[in-house]
């Protein structure tokens, strides 16, 4: 049989044990503990050497199931289902890093990472080195013998900035460290990240595979592509568990010390978000390019930035790499900080509202909000200036996003 395409494979994911009822949806296992028919059963249970549940907080069937429809739609050799992209960002990093070690990645993040990387891994010892993650040659003059990892988000939020992640990949394994890409705003729908060579995909899954913003939820995706015997921290290990040796430090001890587990509630919502991410991606994407280019005929707005535009500086790339619409995120900037908020106190139909890739559009001022604990001079080093608002596009109809916009400018 050919590969199946996206949605089909994620509808069709089998069970990994077969329901008692022949449930179409695989039912919520909200229990925490799972009972054995013997001590001996319940032993290989909790040594792994069998594929039963034991405990939810390690593994349970509902987050299971979306854990295999994820890796069926990857080809990831691993996936583990975490309780939130930050949760997610901190199993990655508590298993690959010890102090001494460094990560080299670009100043333009998410607030929360900068603040984990800079602040609560810093407390541990590691540091993170800032450099041009779009200039490949900085990238390979800023790693050292102490760097374990260039970690990157493939659309950077908010300052939408698009690395080539091929010359990355170049650069990682010419130089022996793992490539870990954040790819949120890309969804596995539009990004194939094997295919770029990254080794770790880090995704919050609280976005767009939800299904209209339902719960929070985390993944990490291992791809089975590092050689951990020459990874400092983890060589032990790789002499039992070869390709396997990051998801078995991550699943038997980090995921499970740290226990920012999934909810079964919420693997149940994300695995039927999953269901209808193409299609909802595809109308917020093409509402997003719609949109920014309505906005450039705006006199009141002095920047327009979505890469999927043919002016941005990254739309070769990020179509070379995502397809012809680079995620369902746009930016633009007034004049004067005052404008701003003037403009997000007019609207009515577009939201108010932290988060992206909602079914609807929720808009934010980053200065004052995610950005709001920097100073005026880090915000400017990370790329967000008092100036900026940005949209997160939803699946309304077009009209209606444009003319509630338009209203609002008058």
């Amino acid at each position: 049989m050919e590969r199946q395409g996206f949605s089909t494979r994620v509808i069709h994911t089998k069970y990994a044990k077969k329901d008692v009822h022949n449930a179409l949806q695989m039912p919520i296992y909200s229990n925490a503990a799972f009972e054995f028919d013997t001590a001996e059963q319940m032993e290989d249970a909790f040594l792994g050497r069998s594929p039963d549940h034991a405990y939810s907080r390690i593994s349970n069937p509902t987050v299971e199931n979306f854990e295999q429809r994820i890796r069926s739609i990857t080809g990831a050799l691993g996936v583990t289902a975490v309780s939130s992209g930050m949760a997610a960002i901190s199993n990655v990093f508590f298993t690959i890093a010890k102090s001494g070690d460094n990560i080299v990645t670009s100043r333009y993040l998410f607030g929360n990472t900068y603040s984990f990387l800079t602040s609560t891994l810093q407390a541990f010892g590691v540091e993170t080195k800032f450099c041009d993650l779009t200039n490949s040659k900085e990238v390979a003059n800023a790693i050292d013998e102490k760097t374990i990892a260039i970690f990157f988000e493939t659309v950077t939020n908010p300052q939408l900035e698009i690395a080539d992640i091929a010359s990355l990949s170049k650069v990682a394994k010419e130089q022996g460290v793992l490539l870990i890409a954040d790819s949120t705003l890309t969804p596995p729908n539009i990004f194939v990240a094997s295919k770029f060579g990254v080794d770790i995909e880090i995704i919050s899954s609280t976005k767009m595979i939800t299904g209209g913003a339902t719960s929070m939820g985390g993944l990490v995706l291992d791809y089975g592509q590092f050689d951990w015997s020459k990874f400092t921290k983890l060589s032990d290990l790789a002499q039992r568990f070869g390709p396997y040796t990051f998801n078995a430090k991550l699943r038997k001890e980090i995921f499970r010390n740290l226990g920012a587990c999934l909810s079964p509630y919420h693997a149940y919502l994300q695995s039927l978000g999953l269901e209808t991410l193409s299609l909802r991606f595809d109308k917020a994407a093409s509402n997003t390019l719609l949109l920014a280019e309505y906005l450039q005929t705006e006199a009141k707005i002095a920047k327009v930035n979505y890469p999927g535009l043919k002016t941005s500086r990254f739309y070769e790339v990020g179509k070379s790499q995502f397809g012809n619409y680079p995620g369902a995120i746009l930016t633009f900037n007034f004049n004067r900080r005052e404008e701003c908020f003037e403009f997000l106190n007019k609207l009515k139909l577009i939201s108010r509202a932290s988060n992206i890739y909602d079914n609807r559009s929720l808009i934010i001022h980053p200065a004052s909000t995610i950005f709001g604990d920097y100073s005026p001079e880090k915000r400017t080093e990370m790329g967000v200036s008092d100036t900026l608002i940005r949209l997160s596009v939803g699946i309304e109809d077009f009209e209606d996003l444009k003319n509630d916009i338009h209203s609002a400018l008058i």
